[in-house]
């Protein structure tokens, strides 16, 4: 098999990382002089197999500069594979909470376009609405130039014995007009103070308890983009709503304390 000789027999000195449905081998096709990223279905998994179909039919049709592309296929034997670019700077999430450097804030707000981009073709630009519903850093890949394809963790508790968690922190440090104290200590304040201040109240508009104060992907690319006021907030967070939504809060706050996807 092509594949098994791409990966070294999908050695586990190839191997990418893994997950509840398989693992991720890097590979290298000799015939398109091409390094690719091949994913391997564990057998028995049944919602592997629908993962997999699921990126056959849907995901190998999507094109977008922002979406890893799906480059081929292979089931046979009992075999799942799917065959991905290769995405050589990892996972965002590596370079968050691993022992990678840290990003700087340049790179940092150019992924959270890239990801606000790719989620406005898959909400709205494809001719049918795709929703992501495991939007985390270890989701969002990097490409050799820090491109996305797609600190503190966005369900710690801030304090010991507290009950505060980051949305309640950061909406409490908006309310006090110092949301610069929310920022990635990393960062050493190298970073453009109307950037940052500009991510993290879209992001706490985005995970607005009520969902119906929540904007589009398209109105809070806008805003990020300059091209429109920032969102009047209530200097107090609102109660929970019970249907509220943790997928923004990933997207946007894995990116500047540090918290915020490639497909």
């Amino acid at each position: 098999m092509d594949l098994a000789s791409a990966t070294d027999n999908f050695s586990e000195t190839r191997k990418l990382g893994g997950g509840g449905f398989g693992a991720v081998y890097r590979g290298y096709l000799i015939d398109l002089d091409m390094t690719v990223a091949v994913k391997k279905i564990s057998r028995g998994s049944r919602q592997g197999k629908k993962e997999y179909i699921t990126e056959v039919k849907t995901i190998s049709q999507l094109r977008h500069r922002n979406l890893v592309q799906l480059i081929g296929w292979c089931h046979d034997r009992g075999e799942f594979l799917l065959v991905y670019e290769y995405m050589p700077n990892g996972s965002l999430d590596s370079h968050l909470f691993g022992n990678k450097s840290p990003l700087n804030w340049a790179a940092r707000y150019k992924i959270s376009l890239g990801l606000a981009s790719a989620l406005l073709y898959l909400h709205e630009e494809w001719e049918q609405c795709v929703v992501h519903r495991d939007i985390k850093s270890s989701n969002v890949m990097l490409d050799s130039h820090f491109n996305v394809k797609s600190g503190r963790k966005s369900v710690d508790r801030m304090r010991e014995n507290s009950e505060m968690g980051l949305v309640e922190w950061v909406w409490d440090l908006y309310g006090k007009g110092k949301l610069e104290l929310a920022a990635d200590e990393r960062l050493d304040m190298n970073f453009d103070q109307r950037q940052i201040e500009c991510l993290m109240i879209v992001g706490l508009w985005c995970a607005h308890p009520d969902r119906n104060f929540r904007p589009s992907i398209r109105r809070a690319i806008q805003v990020l983009n300059f091209e429109t006021a920032l969102p009047y907030l209530p200097t107090k967070m609102p109660l929970t709503d019970p249907f509220f939504s943790w997928g923004y809060l990933y997207f946007f706050f894995h990116l500047q304390f540090p918290i915020c996807l490639k497909y």
